[in-house]
């Protein structure tokens, strides 16, 4: 079966890729949208569901890094298929919680499986994409997207009417994609090893940039507060949206569960097109478009009907969303023997940052109230200026 293009691109193994993420993601995503019944069900604060956020990001973001690292110097192909283990366990243990520290166990195992499979699924991504790593990383991240996006639908169809147990029956998607996940293993010797080849071919042609350690610190850090900015602000959506909605126009839970789909579907398109615009006009000035560009709209959305808060966060998931697969590629670019580490970081630590900020904006909800919250937030965007001081790169197309 022929999987590569002629720019190198393995778009099978992208897609086998975007579908094990949008799996991945999917069970990660029942966990916010599950907090409406687990709040009702354990009669829980909101201090409490920022906790539960806090623990499940904490417990993907600390083994992130490392594993990125470990995985640089000794690549492991199946080293996601163990963390999709990790993920069943924990959704199961999910399904069959009996009190709030059983909650937290269970989100911690699945926080633990993401974390394993995060650094060696970016590895491959980059791997499979030949030249084409902005499409590459859209189609990664668009699986992502979409399986988060997934969650609150399953849960106002599935999980609502039918009960926490039957949280436990997703553990099919988890033995899917570890069928899917091995065959993208079986893949890997072959695929690193023609992109090794492509690389050591620009080498020759092209005379290798090497960055110094203080634009790599510099680049690094910027990037990582931008992400973090913009993770803070998804948080603030992904844990506290639909109680919003219920305070502020007084939706059902099924409903305001549907609107949150509406707002992470945003984000799947927005992360594809990024990642297609950012191959052709460079990732700074996508950065620079995605980092500011909502920041309008988020002004206006604390203060908008039922009908303009639906349409402002569609824009604004689908502006911020943009930048992510350029963010990465430009961290990758930094620091291009690194991948596994750059995978870890980015998707390790800003989580377990995003995760903190949950639980900051569940003390303000509980203090001041959720419209509080969403008011606060919508300052946020304004950290965007601090791309300024972004590096530029001479890799970077847009230059």
């Amino acid at each position: 079966m022929k999987i590569a293009t002629r720019s190198g691109t393995h778009l099978v193994v992208l897609m086998v890729l975007g579908v094990t993420h949008l799996l991945n993601d999917l069970m990660q995503s029942l966990i916010p949208a599950a907090y409406p019944i687990l709040k009702e069900t354990y009669d829980l604060d909101f201090v409490q569901i920022g906790m539960i956020t806090l623990t499940f990001q904490i417990a993907g973001a600390l083994l992130q890094p490392v594993i990125g690292m470990v995985t640089d110097r000794h690549p492991a192909p199946y080293s996601p298929v163990v963390g999709m283990m990790f993920t069943l366990s924990g959704l199961v243990s999910l399904a069959f919680a009996q009190g709030y520290p059983t909650i937290l166990v269970s989100v911690a195992l699945i926080g633990i499986g993401s974390s394993i499979f995060h650094p060696e699924a970016t590895r491959m991504a980059r791997y499979a994409a030949g030249g084409r790593q902005g499409l590459a990383q859209g189609i990664f991240q668009v699986g992502g997207q979409a399986g988060g996006a997934l969650g609150p639908v399953f849960a106002a169809l599935i999980i609502v009417p039918w009960g926490q147990p039957t949280l436990a029956w997703f553990a099919v998607s988890a033995l899917m994609a570890m069928i899917l996940l091995m065959w993208i293993g079986s893949k890997q010797r072959q695929i690193s090893a023609e992109f090794a080849a492509m690389r050591a071919r620009r080498q020759t042609e092209v005379e290798t940039v090497r960055y110094s350690a203080r634009t790599i610190g510099v680049g690094l850090v910027v990037l990582t507060f931008l992400m973090f900015t913009k993770n803070a602000y998804g948080e603030s959506f992904r844990s506290f949206y639909t109680f919003y909605l219920i305070e502020r126009f007084g939706l059902s839970i099924p409903a305001s569960q549907l609107m949150l789909f509406v707002f992470l579907l945003a984000a799947a398109f927005g992360v594809l097109i990024g990642g297609i615009v950012g191959d052709r006009i460079g990732r700074y000035r996508i950065i620079w478009i995605s980092v500011l560009g909502p920041l309008p709209l988020t002004l206006i959305l604390p203060y908008a009907d039922l009908f303009w808060t639906g349409a402002l966060t569609i824009m604004i998931n689908l502006i911020m969303a943009s930048a992510f697969a350029s963010i990465l590629i430009y961290a990758m670019d930094l620091l291009p023997n690194r991948i596994g580490l750059i995978g870890g970081l980015f998707y390790g630590l800003n989580f377990g940052l995003g995760g903190v900020a949950a639980a900051f904006l569940g003390v303000l909800a509980d203090s001041y109230g959720v419209e509080t919250v969403y008011r606060i937030c919508s300052f946020l965007p304004l950290a965007g200026l601090l791309a300024w001081f972004l590096p530029r790169i001479d890799n970077d197309v847009g230059n």
